[in-house]
């Protein structure tokens, strides 16, 4: 089987059962180490619900990514007045809190129902307009099912892309058995090494900063110092306490008002 990333060709490694039902194939790159599935012809299934309903971290991942986004944004000099996309923005939490605190955020999701941002979808701008400061993707990549085709489509409208995802262990001995992998659900069809990510940057000219499990690809040079300071949870609740952000909450209820006037 062809690596999805980089072409060169993947070997099966082992065997698990997705959706308690299908026996799946798991294929690793020699080259760049990305681990695929075979043909995913199960998410159908997979996806009778856009939202996992184990994702029980939902929340709080979005809470913990407001503190560390509003921080590293300010720390590394991003402009919070120009616009911003969350890709896979699912109900639209995210776009909200950051937008709450002062952040031009706009969203995308072909497949989940907006709830909190809907009047921020990004597909609802002019085309002009659709050039973003940084795309943010939150537990998205590991659902990719043709991962190049979705970065490149990503860059065609801004530089940098930060995403949070858990890389595969340094030991190719505990992968069958990475709870990351997820089989109950099926979801994770596309599961990344930090070469991955390198063969990516290589390929697309960006610059790579790695935090725990928050990845940067950007054009622009950055500080690895303000990166993981930035990226810091508890560092970036300081600055955030210190430098209280502005937000846009009084903006966008004009935005309400002014539709349910027309």
């Amino acid at each position: 089987m062809k690596c999805k990333i980089c072409g060169e060709e993947s070997s099966a490694i082992f065997v698990k059962k997705v959706l308690r039902k299908y026996d799946v194939s798991y294929y690793r790159c020699s080259s760049c180490l990305f681990l695929q599935t075979e043909d995913p012809y199960w998410l159908g299934e997979s996806y009778s619900s856009a939202i996992n309903s184990s994702d029980i971290g939902l929340l709080t991942r979005n809470l913990v990514y407001l503190e560390i986004l509003t921080s590293l944004f300010r720390i590394c000099k991003f402009d919070p007045g120009k616009k911003y996309l969350d890709y896979g923005g699912g109900y639209g939490v995210f776009v909200r809190l950051m937008r709450d605190n002062g952040f031009n955020f706009y969203w995308s999701d072909e497949y989940c129902e907006n709830i909190y941002a809907t009047k921020f979808k990004s597909e609802d701008l002019p085309s002009i307009e659709r050039k973003f400061e940084v795309i943010t993707a939150f537990e998205v990549f590991e659902h990719l099912v043709d991962p190049m085709k979705d970065i490149k489509k990503m860059l065609e409208t801004s530089d940098s892309i930060i995403f949070s995802n858990e890389l595969q262990p340094d030991d190719a001995n505990e992968l069958k058995d990475w709870w990351y992998i997820c089989p109950e659900h099926g979801q994770h069809t596309a599961l990344y090494h930090k070469k991955t990510l390198e063969y990516i940057c290589k390929k697309f000219n960006l610059n790579l900063y790695s935090y725990k499990n928050l990845h940067f690809l950007t054009k622009k040079k950055i500080s690895n110092f303000k990166y993981k300071i930035g990226s810091n949870y508890k560092i970036a609740r300081i600055y955030n306490t210190i430098f209280q952000p502005g937000s846009l909450q009084k903006q966008d209820y004009e935005i309400y008002l002014k539709e349910q006037s027309m």
